[in-house]
């Protein structure tokens, strides 16, 4: 188990892993239990493959770049001052607002599983939450990534749990095929579930030789299948048993069917996806401010930490209009940043790549104008 531990890829794919699968998994069974299994498996797939694609040229841009920057400094060295300032105003208000959603999420998770044996207000517990994983992040990738491996190994134990339990009760007639009544309402969720692009930089990092560099690629394609494996049977296992009754954050609408066990163990499930993102956000939010900007690492560190439990304090504690908001604007801009920047890196990156896509223009376009058309979608409707 030790050299599982000091594994590069298994840390790396840990890492990965543990970005993806955050607070969106607990939207993926609502929305499909709404707009019908086949539309929620459809988008699963297709939006999968969308940001693995993504998340496969963040990699190539990070490999064809000596500097060490994140999407800020890309931005800035391939497309200009005005793409740096975008990108800035895109990662601090999506990764504080995220760390702001995991910090709330985290806070609920940890009254129900604790709750009952620690007689505090409820919203202590996500100022606990907050201050216990903000420590880590002091702490930089290595800690981080040896941690995210260990949740990792957690959550597919907890998530077998969650099925043995729920098995039993899983009824045919609740996965129900197609409602056209809601037709796009998976898109945003799905969209957001997958997103790890703040990841990517950092597992690269993991890999300290060239030799190792040359599994990125492979590391990415495993994240998402893992990853959207772990989505589709978590979906197919809540819409199961409780099918119109799911709930959006799935865990509360499975209480009348498997009882109040279920809300511990879902709870427990909540804290290490929670935990795992929070921690790769964070750190990816701190480097920004220090590779991009220069920043000393102690102001960093305060400016990444800080903001999210200032706002949580002023009564910013709506979960899901905050994950909304951050969903749409990350999904939209950063996507199609990469985009822009994966082309023009490819003519003029100053290192050879360990590996190299052939993406043709049309394929690159249509899936600009998908997270735009996202966006709009996301905003007015």
């Amino acid at each position: 188990m030790g050299g599982l531990f000091n594994n590069p890829f298994a840390l790396a794919l840990a890492t990965l892993v543990g970005t993806i699968v955050g607070a969106g998994i607990f939207g993926l069974p609502y929305v499909t239990a709404k707009a019908g299994v086949a539309l929620g498996v459809f988008y699963l797939v297709l939006l999968g493959v969308v940001v693995m694609l993504l998340h496969l040229m963040f990699g190539e841009i990070a490999l064809r770049t000596q500097a060490k920057c994140r999407l800020i400094g890309y931005a800035s060295l391939y497309l200009g001052g005005w793409a740096k300032k975008l990108v800035t105003l895109s990662t601090v208000v999506g990764i504080v607002g995220a760390l702001l959603a995991y910090t709330i999420l985290g806070g609920d998770f940890l009254r129900i599983a604790l709750g009952s044996f620690i007689p505090i207000p409820n919203f202590a517990f996500a100022i606990v939450f907050w201050l216990i994983f903000s420590l880590f992040i002091l702490r930089g990738i290595q800690t981080i990534a040896r941690m995210e491996l260990f949740f990792n190994i957690a959550l597919f134990l907890v998530v077998g749990a969650i099925f043995v339990f729920a098995f039993p009760y899983i009824q045919t007639k609740n996965l129900i095929l197609l409602d056209f009544s809601y037709p796009l309402l998976p898109y945003g969720v799905v969209l957001f579930a997958y997103l790890g692009l703040s990841a990517i930089p950092e597992t690269a990092e993991l890999f300290k030789r060239s030799s190792e560099k040359q599994h990125l690629d492979n590391l990415i394609v495993w994240a998402s299948i893992i990853s959207g494996a772990l989505f589709l049977v978590f979906t197919l296992v809540v819409v199961g048993v409780s099918g119109a009754a799911t709930s959006q954050d799935a865990l509360t609408g499975l209480i009348p069917f498997l009882g109040e066990k279920v809300a511990v163990l879902g709870a427990l499930f909540g804290l290490i996806v929670i935990a795992t993102s929070f921690l790769v956000l964070g750190n990816y939010l701190k480097n920004s401010l220090r590779y991009d900007y220069h920043m000393p690492y102690g102001l960093a560190c305060a400016l990444t930490i800080f903001p999210p439990i200032f706002l949580f304090l002023i009564g910013l504690r709506e979960f899901i209009l905050v994950i909304g908001l951050v969903g749409a604007l990350v999904a939209a801009l950063e996507g199609s940043v990469i985009a822009l920047v994966y082309r023009i890196a490819k003519k003029k990156g100053d290192r050879e790549p360990e590996y190299s896509l052939s993406i043709p223009r049309p394929l690159l376009f249509t899936m600009v104008a998908l997270l735009l058309l996202g966006a709009v979608f996301e905003f007015f409707f």
